[in-house]
């Protein structure tokens, strides 16, 4: 009978550890991307990508959003770009937030640029119109396979791919014609095989980088039609970059093991040198 106890103690710290992960502050990752064509008298502009906040009981909470809120505006962003995923739509919670509360924290955002936004599958799922009302109250513009400039930059949002929303091809056409150094902001980084060589940058969340990832065994589960290949990280085809947040919230169980909460920060500037787009990559703990 002592090893069923071992079991059930070790199983209860497990549990209580992944909760705790999931609820932690998230990792603060960062890429230096150097696209072709970028002016060196524009300096540096830092974008921050925040994706799949999700907002329920009992981890993802409005107070903890807020906190990373002040978190991503200590890093002195140009431009905020929010992946999608505000809502939650999971039956495994203790609570859930209308649009307008679980957007509510974003107006504390500050960018010089300000913030631009997509939706995700959840937002559909929940009500894409409710959300789309509270993001424009708290001060973010939304793309629906749209795009705008934003300085130097032009930030074309496609709609979510999972819930077969997305037009990649219609948002690079609008993003070709109103020029700039193209950035792509998704929230499923299944449309990176269908994006155009021009655009050299491609900010997608969705995976969760697995949430749950098993030793040796990695990811039972990853919510894409390409399986494990998009799951979490920087990816590179040719001169294309695609990064994948793992996000801040989490997703049907309120759970993370091997697959801690992240928002990325990415430094735009001039190459110094040739070599490939994104010649540095670190992260720390936020």
């Amino acid at each position: 009978m002592r090893i069923f106890g071992w079991i059930a103690t070790g199983s209860f710290y497990l549990l209580l550890y992944m909760l705790l992960l999931a609820g932690s502050d998230p990792v603060v990752r960062r890429l230096d991307y150097h696209p072709p064509g970028w002016d060196r008298r524009d300096g540096t502009m830092r974008l921050v990508l925040l994706a799949d906040t999700h907002l329920a009981m009992p981890g993802d909470t409005p107070a903890r959003l807020t906190r990373i809120v002040a978190r991503i505006n200590m890093l002195h962003p140009d431009l905020i770009l929010l992946g999608g995923d505000y809502a939650s739509t999971s039956s495994l919670t203790f609570r859930h937030y209308s649009p307008a509360e679980a957007v509510a924290p974003f107006a504390r955002l500050k960018a010089r640029h300000g913030v631009v936004a997509v939706f995700g599958n959840h937002d559909h799922w929940a009500n894409a119109g409710a959300v789309g009302m509270a993001l424009a109250d708290a001060g973010a513009v939304s793309l629906v396979n749209g795009a705008i400039r934003r300085g130097p930059l032009v930030i074309g949002g496609v709609d979510d791919d999972y819930t077969d929303q997305a037009d990649v091809r219609a948002t690079a056409d609008t993003m070709r014609r109103m020029g700039g150094i193209p950035v792509l902001l998704s929230h499923s980084p299944d449309v990176f095989p269908a994006v155009p060589r021009r655009i050299g940058l491609v900010l997608a969340g969705h995976a969760h980088c697995g949430q749950i990832v098993l030793p040796f065994i990695g990811a039972p589960y990853v919510p894409s039609r390409h399986g494990q290949r998009f799951r979490c990280g920087i990816y590179r085809k040719d001169d294309q970059l695609l990064i994948v947040s793992a996000g801040v919230g989490t997703s049907i169980l309120p759970l993370r093991l091997g697959a801690p909460p992240d928002i990325w920060v990415i430094d735009i500037s001039a190459r110094d040198r040739p070599g490939v787009p994104g010649s540095r990559e670190a992260s720390s703990r936020s």
